[in-house]
């Protein structure tokens, strides 16, 4: 017989205000979204909780200021009215494999319709992902059709020189027992780092081991579809894709000191032509930009400038051989960007081959191909498009083995090559 929302659920005895229905059960990886049950956040009805940590990430913070200030209702419930996803996106195979999808809720942008007993019952149960048109205008766009290296199709760019897109948010759901096994770790000692590292923010890290859902306050992912979203699933077509992350200097106001717009407008570039019909010179697939919010290597903002100061004042300058290590000693580690959750927001689009891959990191490359999903043809930036100020970077991670294909470690020589580069 099949379960229903009223016969199967879970108490959580720690929360103050128990419903007596208690919360839905989450067993994380059922291809049933019933079966596998609702993501419940809310701060209102705590005996529906079924996870750690409330919706929204750290903009929960903002909402506690609204409430604080009387601006917001406390309690106040979303009206879901007509605001189901413009595109359909699955179920794909990957939604029901535990190993496949360990950061995100897959069912997170149908909750109203495959959780419409449970919202009827009561629970208070959002969205985790949004999914909208829209269009996106940028200059180096412009650029490209005046040099005509792009054409207008009136499809997938417009006369007005804007590109259609379908645009998805996300935000993060993590699985703690999935996400520990990708980082090797015990399950024990992630929620501990977790606790402790959020200066004790969420005890039930460590007080409620049969809690096993945290929604973390960090920033989540935006995704950028050119063309058929479901053309994202099938191998058969050439997907052209970038997985980005956040550089809000470069990105936005176009600082030079890194390459991070250059390479982000030459992927959209790239994602607009590959989308493109082959009448206009395009590669007649798809397009994808996967943008996720990791500011400076996911070490922030503020100690990124640091870094910068630290590079530019040393003795010789910036330089090559010095970059990475300015960067350890003002944050004590290289990169934060770890890339082993990366992968699940590919599955989730039921993605299988990556035919034209607009990126250089290896580690990107290595998490997407560790997680089977095939990469053919890696697109670097061109070296016209690499800012002045910028080089000291690229030359910095070549060296590191940033960009081999063969999967080589740099030498010696090669550190040294940089290095007498840079110096001249």
């Amino acid at each position: 017989m099949e379960s229903t929302p009223a016969t199967r659920h879970i108490r959580l005895t720690s929360h103050p205000g128990q419903g007596p229905a208690g919360a839905p059960p989450i067993r994380w990886g059922d291809a049933d979204p019933l079966v596998r049950g609702p993501i419940v956040g809310t701060t209102t009805n705590r005996g529906q909780r079924n996870v750690v940590g409330t919706h929204s990430g750290s903009y929960g913070v903002y909402r506690a200021l609204a409430v604080a200030a009387g601006n917001l209702t406390r309690g106040h419930r979303a009206d879901l009215t007509n605001t189901a996803p413009t595109d359909l996106v699955g179920p794909y195979p990957q939604w029901g494999d535990a190993q496949k999808i360990v950061s995100i809720d897959p069912w997170g942008a149908s909750v109203q319709h495959v959780y419409a007993d449970y919202i009827a019952q009561g629970y208070d149960i959002r969205p985790t992902i949004a999914v909208t048109k829209a269009h996106i205008h940028l200059p180096e766009i412009k650029q490209a059709i005046a040099f005509q290296r792009l054409r207008i199709d009136g499809k997938v760019l417009l006369d007005d020189a804007s590109a259609t897109v379908t645009k998805i948010a996300i935000e993060p759901v993590w699985w703690l027992p999935g996400v520990a096994k990708r980082f090797n770790v015990g399950e024990g000692e992630l929620r501990r780092a977790l606790f402790e590292e959020t200066g004790g923010m969420y005890p039930e890290l460590v007080t409620r081991s049969d809690i096993e859902v945290f929604l973390p306050p960090i920033g989540g992912q935006t995704l950028y579809v050119f063309g058929d979203v479901r053309a994202l699933a099938d191998p058969g077509i050439t997907l052209t894709a970038r997985v980005h992350d956040e550089c809000n200097g470069s990105d936005v106001f176009g600082s030079d000191i890194c390459t991070c717009r250059p390479y982000l407008t030459h992927a959209i570039e790239e994602c607009i032509q590959g989308a493109q019909s082959a009448e206009v010179g395009g590669r007649g697939g798809v397009g994808l930009i996967a943008y996720s919010r990791k500011e400076g290597r996911a070490l922030g903002e503020v100690t990124k400038f640091l870094v910068y100061n630290a590079r530019k004042r040393q003795e010789g300058g910036d330089r090559a051989d010095k970059y990475f290590l300015r960067t350890e000693c003002v944050a004590g580690v290289q990169d934060m960007r770890f890339q082993e959750l990366m992968p699940d927001v590919l599955h989730w689009l039921g993605i299988r081959k990556i035919h034209r891959l607009v990126s250089m990191s290896n580690d990107k490359y290595d998490a997407i191909t560790g997680s089977g999903i095939e990469v053919g043809e890696r697109v670097k930036i061109p070296d016209d498009l690499v800012p002045a100020d910028a080089r000291v970077e690229m030359e910095a991670k070549i060296a590191a083995g940033y960009f081999t294909p063969e999967g080589r470690v740099p030498s010696e020589q090669d550190l040294s090559q940089v290095k007498g580069r840079a110096l001249e």
